[in-house]
């Protein structure tokens, strides 16, 4: 029975007197209402999503793709022949990427997963089965699989070579140089790599590793005896933004070494959390026994993903996005997201306390330091400062051998307008020029230096 408005004011007050439980289960439920209005009050403390400019993932979507996943969010991912028309919706969001990152003639291969994590597993998972498979046709052993990559990467990709016993080569960073490049890739290959994972786009600066020059170093090695060691592109940002920013940058199936993509949904791909694609360049390139079919659902279904169960709501949100932009709204929306964020760098850089990193010329995110001569305060500090005002922009360290550097990161997605970005500047303005009348040093306190975290 429906509470009424002075009863539900009671319980209201009744709750706020005493504390929300927080170990058990409560004895006597408040109703939905009352539930409801607690929780809405709780989370003001989050603060505001729009103003985050830490995160890579989607915080604004039209209304219209919102409504849409709060009317499907009752259907599973994984019943496919329940839900067949969910099903066929994710195949074709599948044939569009395919068909956006060149993948070959025929039916795509690939699926959706609930994030760029799975998705890069998953691609992982496919280098490690076809790299044992060449190694028992040679008659060689198959118990030392290593991944080369550059110590940039995403931790998902520390944690699949960890789940999966296999040796990661995490390249360092060196000097002014912060990602994966051709030599050094090449120089940590042996016959025991079981791909090469390039980044397009650096979680730590924004930037794109060189995915064609590291693919024709690979094939001097091969042409010179070396082992055939193939590419997996985490895609997780740029997968969305590259083909509409930078068209003609060779990065995806175009560069024939490549057999796998992963990226994010969820991320540039304006959906809500939930959803990323992993892509393969062809059915062969995924391993036959890593697919399983199952029938208790009704129907025999193939699926190849690490969980089971998952809403399809974001799948449908992707394909919505997809409908309803088209290419050309993408190439509107994610230019000027790059024009807001090399427009912010720009400013920034010509403020006189920081040294821009990137430019968010790649993709529309850049990194900042201090310069050496600034004394008083650090980036840790400005970044505390501006989370004073609403905004969220981490600073953080660089991995090892550059642990010297400390960094501001800017994010700009889709919903950062203008106007958001004037009053970001405006506020960055004002913490600067405060910072910098300083006559000391601020106090340092001990978890400023902290590391990046993703």
């Amino acid at each position: 029975m429906a509470l009424t408005s002075s009863e539900a004011s009671l319980l209201v007050q009744d709750a706020l007197t005493g504390r929300l439980p927080d170990q058990r289960i409560p004895d006597q439920g408040l109703g939905g209402l009352v539930a409801s209005d607690l929780i809405r009050n709780e989370l003001l403390l989050d603060g505001s999503a729009r103003l985050n400019l830490a995160t890579f993932v989607t915080t604004w979507m039209p209304p219209m793709g919102a409504e849409l996943m709060a009317d499907t969010a009752d259907k599973n991912m994984i019943d496919k022949d329940e839900y067949p028309q969910t099903a066929a919706i994710e195949a074709r969001c599948v044939n569009i990427l395919a068909d956006l990152w060149h993948a070959e003639e025929g039916p795509a291969t690939g699926t959706s997963t609930t994030g760029s994590s799975e998705a890069a597993m998953l691609g992982g998972m496919a280098l490690k089965w076809r790299w044992r498979e060449r190694m028992r046709a040679a008659g060689k052993p198959t118990d030392k699989p290593n991944l080369v990559m550059g110590a940039n990467v995403q931790v998902c990709w520390e944690k699949f070579c960890r789940y999966w016993e296999v040796e990661p080569r995490l390249v360092p960073m060196e000097g002014d140089r912060f990602h994966l490049t051709a030599p050094e890739a090449v120089e940590h290959c042996d016959e025991n790599t079981i791909g090469v994972v390039a980044i397009l786009g650096s979680t730590f600066d924004g930037s794109y590793e060189p995915v064609k020059e590291i693919s024709e170093a690979l094939d001097n090695l091969a042409a010179t005896g070396g082992p055939e060691v193939p590419i997996h592109v985490d895609a997780a940002s740029g997968g969305f933004i590259a083909p509409f920013v930078q068209p003609d940058l060779e990065w995806d199936f175009q560069v024939p070494r490549v057999q796998s993509i992963n990226a994010s949904g969820h991320k540039y791909g304006l959906v809500y959390p939930g959803v990323g694609w992993a892509i393969w360049r062809n059915k062969e390139a995924l391993p036959e026994d890593l697919v399983f079919n199952v029938n208790y659902l009704g129907g025999s279904m193939p699926t190849f993903a690490l969980n089971f169960s998952r809403p399809g709501s974001e799948v449908i949100a992707q394909y919505f996005i997809f409908l309803s932009l088209g290419r050309n709204g993408f190439e509107v929306v994610q230019q000027a997201s790059s024009n807001v964020a090399q427009r912010i760098a720009h400013e920034i850089g010509g403020m006189g306390p920081f040294r821009l990193l990137t430019d968010g010329s790649e993709l529309p995110v850049f990194a900042c330091a201090l310069n050496a001569d600034v004394k008083n305060y650090t980036v840790f500090d400005v970044s505390a400062a501006l989370r004073e005002r609403g905004w969220l922009v981490p600073a953080y360290t660089f991995p090892e051998n550059r642990q010297d550097l400390s960094v501001l990161r800017v994010v700009v997605r889709a919903g950062m307008s203008e106007d958001m970005a004037d009053l970001f500047l405006n506020d960055l303005r004002a913490v600067t020029e405060k910072f910098e009348a300083l006559d000391e040093p601020m106090p340092r306190l001990t978890e400023d230096r902290q590391g990046f975290k993703h």
